[in-house]
């Protein structure tokens, strides 16, 4: 019974999340949503403008009485009427408005997609940052061990008069500041696992065992989401730019209104010529040639604005083929610390096997031991930092390319 009982619980409190279910969680919280409500909110704002420039149609009925009845107008009359009316042509405002609206849900879908990489990307560092504080923690542990097991064997020294204060009180200082690191290791990876629980919207435990994908040979920078919504948001602005220049075009509008008259004459004579219906249809032209400037300076203002957008585009594009390269020199730098790291572990192993035999057989104290046994420790710590530091250096590669990153998570289960 206890065996099943604790089979239902082991899941509610010992369940964890691998990599690729922390970046599936944190592209889907609340931040993510409200970029989705606003997107949807200018697709919805676009529609609305397409149905403004459909035919409109109006009806209407009016009952009016008046004093002094003449031939054309009766002492009580009533007439109900019915409207439509099109916009043929509008000098191109209508074209420009929806490929502004076109461009502008394409920059937020691609802003979109931006928002989830770098939240990808804060979560991937993140993960492999507290794997390398569990490391550096397992290493501080094996330290204060042996500084424990010195500062017991000095004591005893002490207490036989065969060292001095001092040694001892060295021995203590570095005990402290060990415990002190120590704590401030745990308070590292305590507070990445708040950020992440604050970025997946729930209690996060991290299970290791994840992989990113080697980057490809062959990457640029034109895949990345944030440059594509920006170039769709200068192509918004250049359209809002030919909207406003529009005004000095002619519009030209089609009108057809049909009324059905009701009149009641007290003069009976009058009614044989009263008019009971009649259709209007009316083509309008109307064309504003002279705004003292409005027109020009509103159009040049928003052309500014494109230019600007431009410019400020083509730094940023700049700026993007740089941090590549960045980048990929950074992978090349960490491919090169794990060889390093991978023989000073070689070497701390083979002095630690030495020192393991001569202690076994009597020939060195447990403080050389413990001390090839923390040095080790720390060897294998600083090389799995070194391969956590590698996988975020792919991932930057990654975004830096503009790749998915979800896509790139391999998992390892160990």
């Amino acid at each position: 019974m206890k065996k099943i009982y604790l089979m239902f619980l082991t899941p509610l409190f010992l369940y964890s999340q691998n990599l690729e279910e922390l970046v599936n969680l944190s592209i889907n919280n609340k931040i993510v949503s409200s970029s989705k409500q606003s997107l949807e909110s200018i697709k919805d704002e676009y529609e609305s403008v397409k149905s403004g420039y459909l035919p409109s149609l109006d009806i209407g009925a009016t009952h009016a009485i008046t004093d002094e009845e003449t031939t054309s107008v009766a002492k009580n009359s009533s007439k109900a009427y019915g409207s439509i009316s099109y916009e043929l042509y509008d000098g191109g405002k209508k074209s420009d408005t929806y490929d502004s609206y076109e461009s502008t849900i394409k920059s937020n879908q691609e802003s979109l997609e931006a928002l989830k990489n770098e939240i990808s990307l804060d979560v991937i560092t993140k993960y492999y940052n507290y794997l390398s504080y569990i490391s550096q923690k397992e290493a501080k542990l094996k330290e204060i061990e042996q500084l424990d097991s010195q500062l017991t064997r000095l004591s005893r020294f002490l207490d036989a008069g065969t060292t001095t204060q001092d040694e001892v009180e060295k021995i203590i200082s570095t005990l402290e500041n060990s415990k002190l690191t120590l704590q401030e290791i745990e308070l590292e990876m305590i507070t990445i696992l708040h950020n992440l629980e604050y970025i997946t919207g729930q209690k996060v435990s991290i299970d290791i065992g994840s992989s990113i994908k080697e980057p490809e040979n062959e990457i640029k920078t034109d895949s990345r989401a944030d440059l594509k919504a920006k170039e769709y948001a200068i192509e918004s602005k250049l359209s809002n730019a030919r909207s406003e220049k529009s005004a000095n075009l002619p519009t030209i509008t089609l009108d057809n209104t049909y009324t059905y008259y009701d009149p009641n004459y007290d003069n009976k004579s009058y009614q044989n010529n009263a008019l009971e219906h009649q259709n209007i249809l009316s083509a309008n032209l109307k064309w504003n040639l002279f705004s003292f400037g409005e027109t020009k300076y509103k159009y040049e203002s928003k052309f500014k604005e494109y230019l600007s957008s431009k410019l400020t585009y083509e730094y940023e594009r700049n700026k993007a083929d740089i941090d590549l390269q960045l980048a990929i020199k950074a992978y090349e730098i960490s491919k090169s610390k794990i060889k390093s790291s991978q023989a000073n572990l070689k070497a701390a192993t083979t002095a630690y096997e030495i020192i393991k035999s001569k202690y076994e057989n009597g020939l060195v104290d447990n403080i050389s031991y413990l001390t090839s046994l923390s040095e080790k420790f720390a060897a294998l710590s600083q090389l799995k930092k070194s391969q956590n530091d590698l996988e975020i250096k792919k991932a930057n590669i990654l975004y830096h390319s503009g790749k998915k990153l979800g896509e790139y998570i391999k998992w390892e289960n160990q």
